[in-house]
């Protein structure tokens, strides 16, 4: 009985490995698209450290705000917003982080915090004026790092949902002991982040309200993981969500004080992902006022409750402008 039962787990490992490593090579096969595959409403914009993807709207002398994607994420998926934006007179731009969507890759792979927030001070020193940062999720963390390292840059700074890992004690984290060898993380990213058949499955995760992620969503988030690479440059990444430096200002309470622009916080009161008494945590910290929560709403606002975001994005940047 016993050698039965061995022999059924040695055969169910077997399936289990054949399963991921077929996996693995149906994300090389799918990912055959190159870089010129993005779309032609946007453009490359050279900068110092490397070529970002922005897609923007409204008058080219109008006040600038960039909006800042989360994980696995791309300026598409900001789209509604951006049209948004321009049309209410604003110059909005969307921009792919890198790895994501079809800006450059890192050539040394490194996606840590403190290089990301680089990167975006890179793409700030290209427009004509400081923008008025909008950052989601994930992307709120390299946002808010480049903010604290270079306020006067920026004309403000709404977060949105964001995925700060605030800790004035933190210690660098090891990498997950299986995750630590680059083939284990590309066949984890392949079965996961860059499986077409998990995307529904993922993004409903995040969202209280699950009809929320439509095919449409679906499809807009998978167009950009056809591009070549895609798995292995994921996987360079997810060492910076996973064990992010402890050294990032934006990791540190007290950096948040005394900032000289003005910050305002949108929160999902039912986000499941980076829960409400983050952002509370983050009002403190900043002590420019609370927290404006959409109520029924998890991760992603934007697609959750979009005329509601809508309104309040409109609201909250409107402040910020007449502060200045």
């Amino acid at each position: 009985m016993r050698r039965t039962i061995l022999r059924l787990l040695a055969l169910l490992l077997i399936a289990l490995v054949l399963c991921l490593v077929l996996l693995r090579l149906f994300a090389a096969q799918r990912e055959s698209q190159d870089q010129s595959a993005a779309p032609l409403q946007g453009l490359m914009v050279p900068t110092a450290s490397l070529s970002f993807y922005v897609q923007s709207s409204g008058p080219a002398d109008a006040q600038p705000v960039l909006l800042a994607h989360g994980t696995a994420a791309w300026s598409g998926f900001w789209d509604k917003e951006t049209k948004l934006l321009g049309d209410a007179g604003y110059r909005a731009i969307a921009f792919d982080m890198p790895p994501f969507g079809y800006s450059d890759r890192a050539p040394d792979g490194d996606y840590s915090r403190l290089t990301q927030a680089r990167r975006i001070l890179d793409l700030v020193s290209t427009l004509e004026a400081p923008p008025i940062m909008v950052a989601h999720s994930f992307g709120a963390a390299a946002a808010t790092e480049a903010v604290l390292k270079d306020p006067n840059a920026f004309a403000g700074l709404i977060i949105v949902d964001g995925a700060l890992s605030m800790d004035a004690s933190a210690v660098q984290a090891a990498l997950p002991l299986p995750l630590r060898p680059r083939v284990l993380r590309e066949t984890a990213i392949a079965a996961t982040a860059t499986n077409p058949l998990a995307t529904k499955f993922l993004l409903r995760g995040l969202l209280y309200n699950k009809d929320a992620a439509t095919d449409g969503y679906v499809k807009t988030l998978q167009q950009p993981q056809k591009r070549r690479g895609t798995t292995p440059a994921y996987a360079d990444w997810l060492p910076a969500l996973l064990a992010p430096s402890p050294d990032a200002l934006s990791r540190d309470p007290a950096a948040y004080a005394n900032l000289p622009i003005p910050v305002r916080i949108i929160w999902g009161d039912k986000d499941t992902v980076t829960p409400p008494d983050q952002a509370e945590a983050l009002a403190t910290a900043l002590g420019q006022g609370g927290v404006s929560y959409l109520r029924d709403v998890g991760h992603i606002p934007h697609i959750e409750a979009p005329d509601a975001f809508a309104q309040l994005l409109l609201r909250l940047l409107d402040e910020i402008v007449q502060t200045r």
